[in-house]
């Protein structure tokens, strides 16, 4: 089955971080544990709305991508991405992003910095060009799943160069609450996230790790396969964290 992983480089808080347990329990899932969490009580919307809304942010867990999802080339294997990601993590520092703010990018909420973060759109970048040569090429219905006649022509020539539109001037970090909304739900969702979040948004957030999300099949959610700390005073010390 290995064959038919999907993998993807990303950023997600540590497994004890508390924004971590937040999200879970928003999400419904924890993308270490892969442990499945009743929806949140939250005023105004009912359980049933929540889950509902939140199911596709759920199959791919807590994150935000730095590198969208690929299938491996077929000259590349998994060990040789590990070993490759690990050294990148280790010639990486880590860094605090700007306070995380919940906002909407189209119909969708989402987290994101509350100010423009150059370090992270580097390291995203970074990893984009680095590691596309671990990315088997795209077919033409992968192309065409990704809708190119309503891409810009910066993100059609995203999608040929990088396998993905909305990389390198076109990236944004932002980590996912929910799937597509209403602009009647919108309002009352991102209301409703804005005060679930609030306890764990005054806390800063560090990126210092860089996950390896794995979809074991087509369809199957996305967990956390490791975790690649960043800078090499923490690699030398804890190394790559297999998770469980």
């Amino acid at each position: 089955m290995a064959e038919a992983r999907r993998y993807a480089i990303c950023f997600s808080p540590a497994p004890d971080a508390a924004l971590t347990g937040v999200a879970a329990s928003w999400l419904g899932r924890n993308p270490y544990s892969g442990a499945l969490i009743d929806p949140p009580l939250l005023p105004g919307i009912g359980m049933h709305e929540i889950a509902y809304h939140t199911a596709l942010p759920r199959r791919y867990g807590f994150h935000a991508a730095l590198k969208s999802s690929f299938m491996i080339a077929s000259d590349e294997d998994e060990q040789q991405l590990l070993r490759a990601l690990m050294h990148f993590a280790f010639i990486s520092d880590p860094f605090v992003l700007p306070p995380l703010t919940v906002a909407a990018i189209g119909d969708l909420l989402v987290l994101v910095p509350a100010a423009d973060c150059p370090q992270v759109n580097a390291l995203a970048a970074d990893i984009v060009a680095r590691f596309d040569h671990f990315r088997a090429p795209l077919s033409e219905a992968d192309i065409e799943r990704r809708d190119p006649d309503g891409l810009s022509p910066q993100q059609f020539a995203n999608l040929h160069r990088w396998g993905e539109p909305n990389v390198m001037e076109a990236f944004r970090f932002h980590m996912a609450l929910t799937g597509p909304l209403s602009a009647r739900d919108l309002a009352r969702f991102k209301t409703a996230a804005s005060g679930f979040f609030a306890p764990v948004l005054t806390d800063p957030v560090t990126v210092d790790n860089i996950a390896l999300f794995v979809e074991e099949e087509p369809g199957a959610p996305f967990r956390v396969h490791s975790l690649h700390p960043m800078g090499p005073v923490r690699t030398r010390r804890s190394g790559r964290r297999r998770v469980a």
